[in-house]
């Protein structure tokens, strides 16, 4: 290392002569300044960039210069696998300096929490709900145990902001803060993010005492090596495993499909090939997974066939290639998988699309022309936390044994979770959840009943947020949809739902599991476009249908893409125009080939108050006399007062707000409002006409 840092002098020495590296990466350099200096950070660089160590060298350094005691860190991340991968890594860091590390989650035993909360390490490795846990424990002296506390890292920063585990993260913070009586730094860490600031803002919280914000990325500009990105058409998932089997012989690659069920069925044929292969996803075991990930990290000439559990920063070993079944969901998950390769010096990042139906062929050509064309999405929260606010409050007088009726605002100062706090304090008096005492509010029998279970685990669980339904049939798994996409109750017995190519008759929808019980029929329904079921953004809904109008992105293409690409546009000529919307007539009505996304869509018609269930990405169908010219886009869908139950801590609202809650985070104003001024646009031409 040829210049000083601004590290601690043995934090220096062992980055050259522990780690082996000749010097900090640009990222890490350029962190070091700001993060020493205690602002609030949002560290963006690719997987693998190295964002751990930026945070962590820095926070480190200031351990020792400040002499910094007790848990003076926390290490925030989404997953329990990323922590226990992290454990290592962070032991050795901090045995540099003679402090310690520990780690904190629901895997970890009543005897090491007992030792951790005696010895008080240096940087605590944990998750949110951990951290809820810690404090509402009786266990747990969080005045004590969080009294040194300076900063959070929060890692994989885009997965808590899209979600309501990020509120949440966001809701606890406060209340430490409110314990500890001041303000502590934040560092998010994230690979792809499209709004960065915006982002960083949001992740710093109240803004009462709030500090400054950088947004730190990587300030030297490298060479640009342009990944190795190809997209081939095969057709089938048979023909799928017959090329991975063959191509890429004696290399080690990861296959990211979107659902359970192809996961499963693509190992199957992997197996039947002779290919070692590796299953990952979330119905499996924890031990299952990790067995599967250390035996993959271990071996050459595999496949690790996975959803995207592995999608985040979980260490897998040197990958040569990842291969992506069809297409993620959005242009941030294909960055995501991207950069889960080119890790060895002198090896390229590099993703091989196989496309096995048309509609894959589609969806994987329009996220590809999103990517070429320098798109991706914007990170936004989950809007209206209104149930979290019933979670928070319910989980504040566990902690405090009781709060004050009329001080109750200072735990989060304006923290947008509790934006309606009044309206759900209100509700949750009202009805026994919260009792008061002399001003005080405690824990009611309401709640006892609905969330006492075990210690109120319940209570500190996982939190659901955009909310997808998962299809059975018997015991096997057919995908996920939108609860916006089910067909009516009334029309069930004549429209089936359709999910991967074929119709299925709903036997039942059980919203507390979010499980739609179906069973094949022959009746053929609407399913030249199977993937309708599942939620498209507004923005990758219109780059499909770019590609049905000629655009083809600027990636490699095997010789079969450019035939089946000509083949789609002529199936679906009739449903675009480079003019605007398609409009086909019907006797009683008529279906607009919008292209706006289903959440758009259902929007759309909700604002000319008509049903919004079973819709699609593409089109709505609408009755003779309405008109999408007259929409009033910022009206929400509604999926009735069944659907709330699978809203976390819904039981905690009033049956009203919480669906509204729900239609509001299922609604998409901004793709619904240039959809209805698209709209007029083609009425005034047709009035011309």
């Amino acid at each position: 290392m040829t210049a000083r840092t601004g590290l601690d002098e043995a934090i220096e020495y062992h980055v050259v002569n522990s780690l082996g590296w000749p010097g900090l990466r640009p990222l890490q350099a350029a962190a070091v300044a700001p993060v020493r200096a205690g602002d609030d950070c949002v560290l963006l660089a690719p997987t693998a960039g190295g964002k751990t160590e930026a945070a962590t060298f820095p926070l480190l350094s200031e351990m020792v210069g400040q002499n910094w005691s007790g848990t003076s860190v926390l290490y925030v991340t989404p997953l329990r696998a990323l922590l226990n991968n992290l454990l290592p890594r962070l032991e050795s860091y901090t045995a540099w300096l003679g402090r310690t590390v520990a780690l904190w989650h629901g895997d970890v035993g009543p005897s090491e929490r007992k030792r951790i909360l005696a010895e008080r390490p240096d940087m605590l490795l944990t998750t949110p709900e951990s951290l809820e846990a810690m404090l509402v424990s009786q266990r747990v002296d969080h005045t004590r145990f969080f009294a040194g506390l300076q900063a959070v890292v929060i890692d994989e920063l885009h997965s808590f902001a899209g979600s309501d585990r990020g509120w949440h993260l966001l809701a606890v913070l406060e209340r430490i803060e409110r314990v500890i009586g001041r303000k502590i730094q934040r560092i998010g860490l994230s690979a792809t993010v499209g709004n960065p600031q915006a982002v960083g803002e949001w992740m710093q919280g109240s803004t009462a005492g709030r500090g400054g914000l950088q947004v730190v990325t990587d300030s030297v500009v490298a060479p640009v090596v342009q990944p190795q990105v190809t997209l081939d058409y095969v057709g089938s998932m048979e023909n799928a495993a017959t090329v991975i089997s063959r191509m890429h012989r004696g290399e080690k690659r990861l296959v990211f499909l979107e659902s359970r069920r192809q996961a499963e069925a693509l190992a199957f044929l992997l197996r039947e090939r002779d290919v070692q292969t590796f299953v990952s996803h979330s119905s499996l075991s924890v031990d299952e997974r990790r067995r599967s990930e250390q035996a993959f990290a271990e071996a050459q000439n595999t496949v690790i066939v996975a959803t995207s559990t592995l999608e985040l920063g979980v260490d897998i070993g040197d990958l040569d290639r990842v291969i992506q079944i069809d297409a993620p969901r959005a242009v941030s998950s294909f960055l995501q998988r991207l950069g889960r390769t080119g890790r060895r010096p002198g090896s390229l990042r590099n993703t091989l699309f196989l496309a096995t139906s048309s509609d894959g062929l589609l969806d994987a050509a329009a996220v590809l022309l999103l990517w070429k064309r320098g798109f991706v999405e914007d990170v936004v929260a989950p809007p209206h936390p209104r149930h979290l606010a019933a979670q928070q409050l319910i989980a504040l007088a566990l902690q405090q044994g009781a709060f004050g009726a009329s001080t109750w605002r200072e735990w989060w100062g304006d923290l947008a979770v509790m934006d309606d706090g009044d309206e759900v304090l209100a509700y949750l008096r009202a009805s026994g959840f919260l009792v008061e005492d002399s001003g005080l509010l405690s824990i009611g029998p309401a709640a006892e009943k609905e969330f006492g279970k075990r210690n109120f685990m319940d209570l500190l669980s996982t939190f659901v947020a955009t909310p997808e339904l998962r299809v059975v049939a018997g015991t096997r798994e057919i995908g996920f949809v939108s609860p916006l996409s089910l067909p009516a109750p009334a029309d069930r017995n004549v429209k089936p739902l359709v999910l991967a190519g074929r119709g299925w008759h709903i036997n039942d929808v059980d919203w507390q599991r979010f499980t739609v019980w179906v069973e094949e029929v022959q009746t053929k329904g609407d399913v030249k476009w199977p993937s309708g079921a599942v939620t498209m953004s507004y923005e990758l809904s219109q780059a499909r249908r770019d590609v049905l109008l000629g655009a083809t992105p600027d990636v490699e293409l095997s010789n079969r893409v450019p035939a089946a690409l000509e083949r789609l546009r002529e199936t679906r000529a009739s449903e675009v125009s480079a003019h605007g919307l398609v409009r086909h007539d019907r006797p009683d009505g008529s279906r607009v080939w919008t292209w706006a996304g289903l959440r758009a869509n259902a929007t759309l018609l909700a604002g000319l108050r008509l049903d919004t269930t079973g819709v699609s990405n593409d089109y709505v169908d609408l009755p003779a006399a309405a008109d999408l010219a007259a929409v009033d886009p910022d009206a929400v869908p509604n999926l009735g007062a069944d659907a709330v139950a699978g809203l976390k801590f819904s039981a905690a609202l009033p049956a009203t707000l919480a669906t509204r809650t729900l239609g509001e985070r299922l609604a998409d104003p901004v793709g619904a409002r240039l959809t209805s001024a698209q709209a007029v646009v083609a009425h005034r031409e047709d009035v011309r006409n």
